[in-house]
């Protein structure tokens, strides 16, 4: 019986894309990666992020040349500060008091970029999911169809499908329907602008007025990134009046003593971008990483939509992607070819680890919440017991038992 494994990964986002590049080198293991757009194609990842210093931790352990690469082309996050509008600071921690090693600050765009171009000739582009389902043959493989440059073209018998198609997930909605979403109650604005703040931002910091908080750090080239964060009831509109200068100036800037001068450039600067500002809610979904009878995996937000808070996002699904490399390449070298084997192996040395994450990450939104009060919430985040789940979470990355 032969033991060549055919593996079929749905989406090259930050997951798959570090997915595509490991698996492609294994022996006996034929990958192909469907990306929907072009190689050239980051119109959707216009804004910029911070990943935790566990998402480079695990990165570092199973590609060391990728962490390279992505450290190379970004900044440094050494520092958490939290301060007032006013400039009074609430908090202010080195990120080596809780962490091995620094965190990094780069545009969405930029990540894709070199991720994807780190995988090569294993992600397809240009690839429209047409398909997604069941291979009648087989009671555990799958089969996806998809057209790429008019064509159409199919494969049936997949031993492994991965979907990482982000929090939507057309892969997981296809065998278990997608997750019914928990809204945090928060808004959230992004923008991302040129960086003429005469060194007024640089690295990781939030500022707040009331239950408002602003955040912002600068990226490679000459940007900063900018998230600003509103009070909202589940369900309910986003107001036309938040997302205009005049709104955003009231929610951000005190009322009765003067802003800090980087707060009055962040303000003016996300005014004078309103109308290209991106608005979402904060949300969270259940965790699902595998099926129970087909040989599916869900890794990144396909796996577990989880809130921004502690930038554990793109964070998480860089341990999800390095541990199931990890886990599935010593599996591959050892001999044992049993895909549901790997699938319980990733399931059980992720599932506690993301829902620790994403339970911290709400917590962590206390000051973010309708009538907060930031200088308690900032105030119990210097506390031990928080420090303490920091650590853990910059720390700790589950990477699973290597065979």
């Amino acid at each position: 019986m032969s033991t060549l494994r055919k593996v079929v990964i749905v989406g090259a986002g930050v997951a798959g894309a570090i997915l595509a590049r490991r698996l492609a080198a294994l022996p006996g293991v034929a990958v192909t990666c469907l990306e929907r757009v072009a190689p050239d194609d980051h119109s959707e990842a216009g804004t910029g992020l911070n990943v935790g210093p566990n998402a480079i931790k695990a990165l570092r352990a199973c590609d060391p040349a990728l962490a390279d690469d992505v450290i190379r082309q970004s900044l440094p996050w050494t520092q958490w500060r939290t301060s007032l509008a006013d400039g009074t600071v609430l908090f202010d921690l080195p990120l080596a008091r809780v962490a091995d090693n620094a965190g990094i600050r780069i545009r969405w765009s930029e990540l894709y970029r070199i991720l994807r171009s780190g995988a090569g000739p294993a992600i397809r582009y240009g690839c429209e999911v047409t398909s997604i389902g069941a291979d009648p043959a087989d009671p555990h493989r799958t089969r996806v169809a998809w057209t790429e440059n008019g064509q159409a073209h199919a494969i049936e018998g997949i031993d492994l499908l991965i979907g990482t198609d982000g929090r939507y997930s057309a892969t997981r909605a296809a065998f278990s329907g997608l997750p019914e979403t928990r809204h945090v109650g928060v808004a959230i604005l992004r923008v991302l602008v040129q960086d003429r703040s005469q060194g007024l931002v640089d690295d990781y910091e939030q500022w707040f007025n009331r239950h408002h908080r602003l955040l912002a750090f600068r990226v490679p080239p000459d940007h900063i990134y900018i998230a600003g964060t509103y009070p909202i009831e589940a369900g309910a509109a986003i107001p036309d009046d938040w997302k205009t200068p005049e709104g955003m100036r009231r929610a951000f800037l005190p009322e009765g003593r003067e802003a800090s001068p980087a707060v009055r450039w962040l303000v003016d600067a996300m005014c004078e971008q309103a109308e290209h500002a991106h608005w979402a809610r904060m949300q969270e979904s259940d965790v699902r990483f595998v099926e129970p009878v087909r040989q599916v995996l869900y890794l990144g937000d396909s796996a577990h939509g989880m809130a921004p808070t502690l930038g554990q996002g793109a964070t998480q699904a860089m341990e999800d992607a390095s541990c199931a490399a990890l886990l599935i390449e010593a599996a591959v070298r050892a001999g044992q070819h049993g895909v549901r084997d790997w699938l319980d192996a990733i399931d059980l040395a992720r599932r506690e680890r993301i829902r620790f994450a994403m339970e911290l990450s709400v917590r962590a939104t206390d000051t973010m919440l309708q009538g907060a009060d930031p200088v308690a919430g900032a105030r119990w985040k210097t506390e031990d017991p928080f420090i303490d789940d920091l650590t853990r979470l910059f720390r700790d990355v589950a990477l699973g038992e290597k065979t």
